[in-house]
């Protein structure tokens, strides 16, 4: 299968590598000045957590080409990946472009974190081939996509889609109704507008909020999302003790639903917290200590996933 990569920044990258690792032959296209460069050197530092995942077969960094020019980019792939910044004036005007110049029978996804895929449907001349496709950072590691269909988007599309992305090793959420942020970002939303509060309002630094979730919820959501582990927290009567005892604490006023305003003193103070918190190392650095960390924890989390999850089964080309 042949994959294009419109938008070859962080996310762009990512995609890159995981279609390279499995096997399949990509196109990149970007327009700015020196992306071909900065894409390479991401590649090709993002490559070896992709081999300690495990390679497929004829995987190579061989199979990557790179172009300036976006039609030449989409006009022979099966699949297009659309990585732009989050401007909806820009997506506008490149995924026109991309359905000008693609194919039929090609799918185009978006890598949007928050728009929906029906407004950016909305001048196309092939809505129903469209679809969101919402990865995490790092893409080549974490195995987690976002499937939102638009008000256009075809059935078949999206199973298409999820026949996709499973191919490259992802697990496939499909998200059933279209919201801004869609799911996993709006989780993550609120756990950092209430730590934006506790630092705001002189609770705790920013190292010790992450302290706070990286010692206790963050291990175990490695392996439960929060439903299971409220479950597992009403003990021997699962969820149904543990609603009937702590329900009663939901109407507390323990969380706030609004952001804090961002002054100059919470500005100062989340900035200058990471940036101790970061003890000297530079952004690469840690940047690799974390995918070391994310391999080994992804792998130990495997053990423990049903069989079936995409993720686990061996890899396969379309």
């Amino acid at each position: 299968m042949k994959f294009a990569v419109v938008g070859t920044g962080v996310i762009g990258s990512g995609w890159i590598t995981r279609m390279l690792a499995h096997g399949h032959e990509v196109i990149a296209t970007d327009p700015s000045e020196g992306a071909y460069e900065r894409m390479l050197k991401q590649v090709k530092q993002n490559w070896p957590y992709a081999e300690q995942l495990g390679l497929a077969e004829g995987a190579s960094l061989d199979n990557l080409t790179f172009t300036p020019y976006l039609e030449e980019a989409v006009k022979d792939a099966d699949h297009i990946q659309e990585n732009v910044p989050e401007i909806e004036s820009l997506k506008d005007q490149v995924l026109t472009e991309i359905d000008f110049y693609a194919k039929p029978d090609a799918t185009i996804g978006s890598s949007t974190s928050g728009i929906m895929p029906s407004e950016l449907q909305q001048n196309l001349q092939h809505p129903e081939r469209l679809f969101v496709a919402h990865p995490f950072h790092p893409v080549y590691i974490l195995p987690l996509v976002e499937i939102v269909a638009g008000k256009a988007t075809l059935e078949s599309t999206s199973v298409r889609a999820e026949e996709i992305y499973e191919s490259i090793g992802m697990d496939v959420l499909h998200v059933r109704h279209e919201i801004e942020g869609h799911v996993a970002d709006r989780l993550m939303e609120a756990l950092w507008r209430e730590a934006l509060h506790i630092v705001n309002d002189g609770i705790a630094t920013t190292e010790e909020v992450d302290k706070a979730f990286t010692h206790a919820a963050g291990l175990r959501y490695a392996q439960f999302g929060p439903f299971m582990t409220f479950h597992l927290a009403g003990g021997e009567g699962g969820m149904r003790h543990m609603l009937k005892q702590f329900g009663p604490a939901l109407k507390k006023p323990w969380t706030k639903l609004i952001a804090p305003e961002l002054t100059q003193d919470l500005y100062d103070d989340v900035v200058n917290g990471c940036e101790a918190a970061s003890q000297g190392q530079t952004m690469s650095e840690l940047d690799q200590k974390r995918n070391e960390f994310l391999v080994k924890v992804k792998q130990l989390a495997e053990e423990y996933w049903p069989e079936d999850t995409p993720s686990m089964k061996k890899k396969t080309q379309l």
